[in-house]
Parts: C-alpha cells; sequence; structure tokens
C-alpha cells in the first residue's frame, strides 16, 4: 500500500477496515457477517454465526473460495448427528471441523458423533471489533469472538478465535484458544477445511505442501494418489468424482527448522499463489481433499491435530488429545496472497 495518504483521506474506510452487517436473504438469511478489507486486494466475509467461519474471500477479481450450492445456512446446532452436517456445509475459504470429532459419523459407549462435529453451526459472541486507524499510524485490525460447544454434565469447550490483519498486507492471522471449561478431561480434535476453487482452482493449478503421504483408503484402492501420479496439479473435471466422488490422501507435512509447515496453491496463469503456514507442534497432520465433480469443482488443504478418521479410531490409536479441566491449546495459521 502506498503510505501517502495523509491528509488525502477523510475516513479511513476508504482504505480498508471491518464492516458488520447482517444477510437479509436466502438460506443464510439474519446470519451476522463481517466483510474484512485488507486494502490490498484481499478481501473476505466472516460469517460470525457459523463459528466465525471465512465464506467468500477475492484477491482482487479473482474468488479465492469454493462455495457450495446453498452456501453458509443459518447455523444448526442439532446437525452432529449422521450425515446432517452435509446439509450446512457452505464450503468458503474456511469452515472449522470439531472441536471433539473430525471424520466420520459413529456411535459408541461415549456417545454418538456426526460428521466433523458441531463448532462450525455454532454463533459466535463478539467481544472486540477493533479497526485500524491510519492517521494515526495503527495499521492493525482484528474481530474476536467467543464459540461454546457444551452441554449440561459436558463437555463444554469453548473456542476463542481471533481474526486479524494489518492494513496493506494480503495477510489473513487466525488465533484460536480451546479451553476446556468442564471440570472432567475432554477430547480434543480440530481440523481446518480450507476449501479452494475456481478460478484460483483450474486446470495446472499447482498444489502445494511436502512430506510423506498415504492414501486414506490405501494406493490399491485409490485412482488418484497413487505413486507415479501427477496428483499435485489440479485436472480438469472428472466424470468418477460425479456425485460422491473423491479421494483424500493424509500427509505428515514437512517443516522447517523452527517447526513451521507451508502449503498453498500457485495459479501461473493468472499469477496467484495462496500459501497457508502453521506450527506443525500444534497442528501435526495435513489432509489433501480432492473432489472433480462438474459443478463441484474443489480441492481442500486441511491442517489438523488429527486426520479425519474420527474419535474411536483416533482413541484405539492412543493418538487421542484430551484436555484437562481448564486447559488451554492454541492454535495458529496465515493465510497469505502473493501475485507472482
Amino acid at each position: 500500500m502506498n503510505l501517502n495518504f495523509k491528509d488525502k483521506i477523510s475516513n479511513p474506510a476508504q482504505l480498508g477496515g471491518i464492516e458488520t452487517s447482517i444477510l437479509d436473504n436466502g438460506l443464510g438469511r439474519g446470519n451476522r457477517i463481517a466483510w474484512i478489507n485488507t486494502g490490498t486486494g484481499l478481501r473476505y466475509k466472516v460469517v460470525i454465526d457459523r463459528g466465525m467461519d471465512i465464506a467468500d474471500a477475492f484477491y482482487n477479481q479473482y474468488s479465492l473460495a469454493w462455495l457450495s450450492h446453498g452456501g453458509f445456512t443459518n447455523p444448526q446446532p442439532n446437525s452432529d448427528r449422521g450425515i446432517d452436517w452435509l446439509k450446512t456445509f457452505g464450503g468458503g475459504l474456511l469452515t472449522t471441523c470439531g472441536l471433539s470429532h473430525v471424520g466420520g459419523p459413529e456411535k459408541d459407549e461415549f456417545g454418538e458423533r456426526g460428521i466433523h462435529g458441531n463448532i462450525s453451526n455454532l454463533p459466535a459472541e463478539i467481544v472486540s471489533i477493533i479497526q485500524p486507524d491510519p492517521l494515526a499510524g495503527k495499521m492493525e485490525m482484528s474481530i474476536t469472538g467467543i464459540i461454546k460447544e457444551t452441554k449440561v454434565f459436558g463437555p463444554s469447550l469453548e473456542l476463542r478465535r481471533t481474526i486479524s490483519g494489518t492494513l496493506g498486507e494480503a495477510t489473513i492471522r487466525i488465533h484460536d484458544e480451546v479451553i476446556n471449561r468442564g471440570n472432567t478431561p475432554t477430547p480434543l480434535m480440530v481440523l481446518y477445511h480450507f476449501n479452494f476453487g475456481y478460478p484460483l482452482v483450474d486446470e495446472g493449478t499447482q498444489i502445494l505442501w511436502e512430506g510423506s503421504w498415504k492414501a486414506r483408503f490405501g494406493e490399491e484402492k485409490a485412482k488418484i494418489f497413487k505413486e507415479g501420479n501427477e496428483f499435485k496439479v489440479c485436472p480438469a473435471p472428472i466424470n468418477d468424482h460425479l456425485g460422491t466422488g473423491e479421494e483424500v490422501v493424509f500427509i505428515d507435512p514437512n517443516s522447517d527448522d523452527l517447526g513451521n509447515c507451508s502449503c498453498g496453491l500457485y495459479n501461473e496463469k493468472i499469477g496467484l499463489k495462496i500459501e497457508i503456514n502453521f506450527k506443525k507442534e500444534q497442528l501435526p497432520h495435513l489432509i489433501n481433499w480432492q473432489h472433480w465433480g462438474k459443478g463441484e469443482y474443489v480441492t481442500g488443504i486441511e491442517p489438523a491435530t488429527n486426520p479425519p478418521i474420527g474419535q474411536a479410531q483416533a482413541r484405539a490409536n492412543n493418538e487421542l488429545i484430551f484436555l484437562n479441566p481448564y486447559e488451554i491449546r492454541s492454535f495458529d495459521l496465515e493465510i497469505k496472497a502473493t501475485e507472482i
């Protein structure tokens, strides 16, 4: 951003900032939202009533996120049974999965759990909005909210989410803190379901991640994630992915000497790279979902505490995280847009 704006603007909103409103039409009618404009061409919509996830996102004229046919509906807190979550899955730049289950529907002696948990279907209580004030030299902006996943007798998990940025930088920062407000240890599973679509995702777009990997159901059952296949380049829509067709790979992501991991997408045709940065200590797993259906053309890149195998399998593998009463786990992610 050209910083030569002193004495040339009346209102900081000329450069960017945060604007809140309420949707008044369609399946999402009544949802509170916050449009965040970084002043760089990167702008995005936080869906306050859907766990403070991120729906639409753009860089200049290019859409970054895949949106499902229905988009972001009103929150449906009782959709955490069976496959009902799919009815409310809006896609968007980010859908948060968890907080205590990530994976398919299951039922055992510890309870019944639907696909990917409930956190994305719960409204947030907004506790602060900080606007930039460039004339005072304050370029930071943020929105913070609390989302409670709780019931009597527990579990009672609370997510405190801050989405922030700096005016003049094409970056989204997410800082999450999950605390166990209950009085007994509680399972914790979190997955950040980033969903990218056209025109960022197009034939030839490179999918950027490095690490050892395994196809979800094994290479013998995979058509995409097999040694020798070019599965890091987006294909044209394929008939095998009509309806429920998809493939998923579980990745042990490489990290640098400081424990930082990086992944993302690069579309050379439009000269745009989107990079996701996270800490391997916090999110040791990475998942790549590919669903190349006609009219449902999307790839997901998903840092996580666990692969989406479900609470029961994670427990059996001795990989399930438990939060003690009042224990806090933090998660930090950064999404950055770069013109190349």
